[in-house]
């Protein structure tokens, strides 16, 4: 990373710290609500942008955060700030468990399935699963989580709360792109026959990314639950898998792109939102000209040198 990216980052990590003081409630709200989705977004991209593989239901993962900590607090009286490591290790035992049978699937196929997953898991909320998803009506009264010595019901503090735990899953996103997992992914997304061929298990890294990004998405239902001290299905259904979905491939698979992506997808329409119904025309044309101007996303990511090897693979592959 240069220099001035680092200058970027820091210049806008700053305008976010400083944000909520120039924002009413509702704004403060909206921001809040930008930073979680940024994170699944973020936890999508680990699928499909550094993967290569077209997951369609990340919203299931989102979701089962969120109501493992909403159950775990109402259910069972456990603090919020302690039901974090379940909401992370739980969709991340489960991004394993349905990765498993399907990884084989490529490209539409495995696209149709996870959007299966996805419904299955929103029907299952609406049936009060084991009476304990609340049915249609989802789960109220959430605590907030507790901070000592800090008033955790205003809407500033949630605000940080989440920005926090956005630098927190950024550097641990940057750090796994530098590792050995990492640098597996980004080759198999480029050439998976490639590949296998120097020794890398694309099956056992495929289940990986799957997990890796379910337990990040599962920390962002721990904070959307944390913001609104409720949950219910609809906030976790197939539109919302498409919405993050679209943040990628619109954004472009790289941070900036995924920041933007997600003002597009999700602050612009709020924004226009006095405008009614007139606010989805706008939106949806600046979907389109967006996609036709810059097919690549907004901001594409910009991997390093793919290996003489995988160039050599792709080559023969051709032939």
């Amino acid at each position: 990373m240069k220099h001035s990216d680092y200058y970027g980052y820091a210049l806008f990590f700053l305008a976010l710290v400083i944000l909520p003081f120039f924002l009413d409630s509702r704004w403060q709200a909206v921001a809040t609500t930008f930073i979680i989705f940024t994170i699944v977004a973020l936890s999508q991209d680990v699928v499909l942008g550094k993967s290569g593989m077209f997951n369609m239901g990340q919203a299931l993962f989102f979701g089962l955060g969120a109501y493992t900590s909403a159950i775990c607090n109402t259910k069972f009286g456990i603090p919020l700030l302690a039901t974090v490591p379940l909401a992370i290790i739980i969709p991340a035992l489960f991004g394993i468990i349905l990765a498993g049978p399907i990884i084989h699937l490529r490209g539409d196929y495995l696209l149709v399935v996870t959007i299966g997953f996805n419904i299955v898991f929103v029907q299952a909320l609406q049936n009060n699963l084991l009476g304990l998803t609340g049915g249609p009506n989802g789960i109220f009264g959430i605590d907030m989580l507790q901070i000592p010595g800090i008033d955790s019901g205003r809407q500033s503090v949630v605000y940080y709360i989440c920005l926090a735990a956005l630098v927190m899953v950024l550097i641990i996103l940057k750090n796994l792109e530098t590792s050995k997992a990492g640098r597996a992914l980004h080759y198999f997304r480029e050439d998976p026959l490639a590949a296998e061929s120097i020794g890398i298990n694309t099956r056992a890294y495929k289940i990986f990314a799957f997990a890796f990004g379910a337990g990040i998405a599962g920390l962002a239902g721990t904070l959307y639950a944390n913001q609104y001290s409720a949950v219910s299905p609809e906030a976790f259904d197939f539109v919302q898998s498409v919405l993050f979905f679209s943040i990628v491939i619109v954004g472009g698979s790289s941070v900036p792109g995924i920041v933007l992506g997600v003002f597009v997808m999700f602050v612009l329409p709020e924004i226009f939102r006095d405008f009614a119904t007139w606010r989805y025309f706008i939106f949806g044309f600046a979907m389109i000209f967006t996609m036709i101007l810059r097919p690549c996303g907004i901001w594409p990511a910009t991997y390093g040198k793919v290996p003489a090897y995988i160039l050599k693979g792709k080559q023969h592959g051709k032939k």
